[in-house]
């Protein structure tokens, strides 16, 4: 197949699915071509080495991207934003172009402004596309922090669903990344026979594969006597660090407790502050981290912590530290209601919390820190073998390859039938 990714992300950034599954369908022999803007993520500043200019073309890892230029900007600033996601959408649908011959498009959407090319094109050009919707609209926009009052909320939301329900319509596909997204997205719109899941793969070159040595020892029955719990991601709004470090913070007198963040965003200075006024000297900021060293704090990390805040749209998102973790063979400590708190109890795969409930938290790290080393190698097993089994990158990427095909020889049955 000729496939094209659209994507605001890409390599050099963090955007694994995007990345993989380019690097992946060009393995596999189809010809791939990624639509992106210039690397500026998590900052909002253009990386180095990059000049920010109408068209650039390049090959990376065989892959030939085309970035165009859109406003840089990653700010709680709601005007900013929107103009960050917006300017992208334009620039990126003027590059009707660069798409020109494309069997089908894939549109990566943590937001839903990169479907606006792909929407016009299959309208204009009868190109079919696949959109993988990564966190629903409107409400990842209305529930958080760019968006402070009610009448701002009810406009955005007039102005978005119906468009929203005119990219499922017209999508050959829609994915979701877990059961009740897809559920949600059938009730806003999406055609039911068109749904599918496809949940997200954890970065296998970048995180440890496997168990840990000190959790083999499943003989073993005694307590350990350190529990150093991980949070590696995006230090944002929506993550809902402030009460997990305050539940650290309560749990300051277990012995060789420990909490550690790994990243970087908007909220690190605030969550510092935080951290220092409560006197969580359990907390320890590591700040960003190249993906080539994240082995190193998953194999000395006993749990990972993945929380968000309590809002409905999270009972069908799940964070990708939780493949990350399952990958490394790492039991979590969760508070995401819905899916993941289902899989992680189900499965045996750690421990579950409330969201924004600190004294939950707090007595889910007393938990952790008194589980047996036997108890964490069993935890750490089932992990490793639930990831290998439901959530593998391969497996992934055979999913969205087959739903491409689909969709590209849908089209081409149509073509040809109105030719004879």
């Amino acid at each position: 197949m000729r496939v094209v990714i659209v994507s605001q992300y890409y390599r050099p950034e963090r955007a694994l699915i995007p990345s993989t599954l380019a690097e992946g369908l060009l393995a596999r022999g189809h010809e791939v071509r990624v639509l992106t803007s210039f690397p500026n993520y998590p900052f909002g500043r253009i990386y180095e080495g990059f000049e920010r200019k109408r068209r650039h073309v390049e090959r990376l890892n065989g892959v030939l991207v085309r970035r165009v230029p859109m406003y840089l900007d990653h700010s709680s600033r709601p005007l900013r934003r929107m103009l960050n996601y917006a300017t992208f959408a334009v620039s990126s649908g003027l590059a009707g172009r660069f798409v020109r011959g494309a069997d089908v498009i894939y549109i990566y959407a943590p937001q839903m402004t990169p479907a606006v090319g792909p929407l016009w094109w299959r309208r204009t050009r009868r190109i079919p596309y696949v959109v993988h919707v990564q966190d629903l609209w409107p409400e990842s926009i209305t529930g958080s922090s760019l968006v402070s009052t009610g009448s701002a909320k009810r406009i955005i939301d007039r102005a978005l669903n119906p468009w929203l329900r005119s990219v499922y319509r017209n999508a050959a596909f829609v994915v979701a990344i877990a059961p009740a997204m897809a559920r949600m997205l059938i009730d806003r719109g999406a055609p039911s026979d068109r749904v599918r899941e496809v949940m997200n793969w954890a970065d296998e070159t970048a995180v440890e594969d496997g168990h840990h040595p000190g959790r083999e020892t499943s003989e073993l029955t005694s307590v350990p006597v350190t529990c150093t719990v991980l949070y590696a991601g995006n230090l944002g709004d929506m993550q809902d660090l402030d009460t997990v470090i305050e539940a650290a913070a309560r749990v300051r007198h277990l012995p060789g407790f420990s909490l550690e963040i790994v990243g970087d965003g908007v909220a690190r200075h605030r969550l510092e502050s935080r951290a220092q006024e409560l006197g969580a000297d359990n907390v320890t900021f590591v700040g960003r981290v190249e993906p080539s060293a994240l082995p190193e704090f998953y194999r000395r990390s006993d749990f990972q912590i993945i929380p968000l805040k309590d809002l409905p749209i999270f009972r069908g998102t799940i964070p990708s530290k939780l493949q990350a973790s399952l990958f490394s063979g790492v039991p979590v400590i969760t508070t995401v209601l819905g899916d993941v708190e289902n899989i992680v109890s189900a499965n045996g795969l750690g421990l579950t919390a409330l969201p924004e409930n600190v004294e939950s938290i707090a007595a889910a790290f007393e938990q952790a820190h008194r589980t047996r080393a036997d108890e964490r190698a069993a935890m750490s097993q089932r992990a490793h073998a639930y990831y290998a089994e439901n959530l593998s990158q391969e497996r992934g990427i055979d999913s969205i390859e087959s739903l491409l095909r689909e969709a590209a020889a849908s089209v081409a049955r149509k073509r040809k039938a109105s030719l004879s």
